[in-house]
């Protein structure tokens, strides 16, 4: 399809990529969402909760939730598209990826852009479990990739989904990387890394023969947990491997039902091919929005209802 053309016009103090960012991560507060945590057991004997909330009338339609780096089911990001789609008949499951919950996963592995397996296992059980028939899939940044990457890389999905909606999203994760190493991204980059060598260091308390505290002191960089971690833990090489498979641009000339990307022009943790053009062109169902502003995840609105929320609601109805 064409790239849409954009109708976000934030107020003047938040077309700043880094104020509309910084905002959205640590200022902005969403409340009355009342969730309610249900934990499953994955194929390797790991778990995941899922947190769930509801509609007041009874429906069989359900929004699925990924968060982003180090983010969480109660993030507001997440449970501000929660809170939206209650309030429009709708139940809503925000997913903690592993040990995202409050606490440490079980294996040694954990979670990452291309984790397609656990996201698999979640459809899954929403389907067969609570009897979903009309289900849409909402991602952030990373939850995002791995949206994009489910929906690409597989001939069939089932029936069920209907449609997707994702935004802030990494689509080249090489590139994304690089703009997460540089000067004007230090404050995203290294609040992301404490939080990461953080939970490494609970980890490794029971894994110590699989990562001692001598790897640990050697991150200095994201690039270098994917690296000594992420990379590892999950069956790549290296991290420039991890990110050549798990990037989910490759995929996206094969997604199937229709599905929203938007990503902001001034988000500085995309890389120029996070933005795509030609696959959106290509591809009927793939429609690139791509606002002026809004930087990463920092689409701020009125009422505290953020544009790419009401985005994803109109996307829904437009579809359902």
């Amino acid at each position: 399809m064409p790239v849409i053309e954009s109708k976000y016009k934030p107020s003047f103090f938040f077309k700043n990529g880094f104020v509309s960012t910084v905002y959205s991560g640590l200022v902005r507060r969403v409340d009355r969402v009342d969730q309610k945590r249900e934990r499953i057991t994955l194929f390797d004997g790991d778990f995941i909760d899922l947190d769930w909330s509801f509609s007041k009338s009874k429906t069989n339609k359900l929004i699925v939730l990924l968060h982003g780096l180090e983010g969480n089911g109660q993030r507001p990001y997440m449970i501000g598209v929660a809170k939206l789609f209650n309030n429009n008949d709708m139940d809503a499951v925000c997913v903690n990826f592993r040990g995202c919950s409050g606490e440490d996963n079980l294996k040694f592995r954990s979670y990452h852009s291309g984790a397609t397996e656990d996201l698999e296992a979640v459809i899954a059980h929403v389907i067969s479990e609570k009897g979903s028939s009309e289900i849409y899939l909402k991602g952030i940044s990373l939850g995002a990739n791995m949206i994009l990457k489910y929906l690409g890389e597989r001939d069939v999905v089932p029936k069920q989904i209907k449609a997707a909606i994702t935004a802030s999203v990494p689509c080249y994760l090489y590139g994304s990387a690089k703009a997460l190493h540089t000067l004007k991204n230090k404050l995203y980059h290294d609040r992301f890394l404490k939080h990461l060598v953080d939970r490494l260091k609970i980890k490794q308390q029971n894994f110590k023969a699989d990562l001692s505290i001598e790897d640990i002191k050697s991150i200095k960089t994201l690039f270098d947990f994917d690296n000594i971690y992420t990379s590892k833990a999950h069956g790549f090489k290296d991290a420039l491997d991890y990110y050549e498979k798990c990037s989910c641009l490759q995929f996206l000339q094969n997604i199937k039902i229709p599905t929203l990307i938007i990503n902001a022009l001034n988000d500085s943790f995309l890389s120029p091919e996070c933005y795509p053009v030609k696959e959106a062109k290509n591809n009927s169902n793939l429609y690139l929005e791509m606002p002026q502003h809004g930087g990463h995840v920092g689409f701020v609105d009125k009422k505290n209802v953020y544009y790419n929320e009401k985005r994803t609601l109109e996307f829904v109805q437009e579809i359902s």
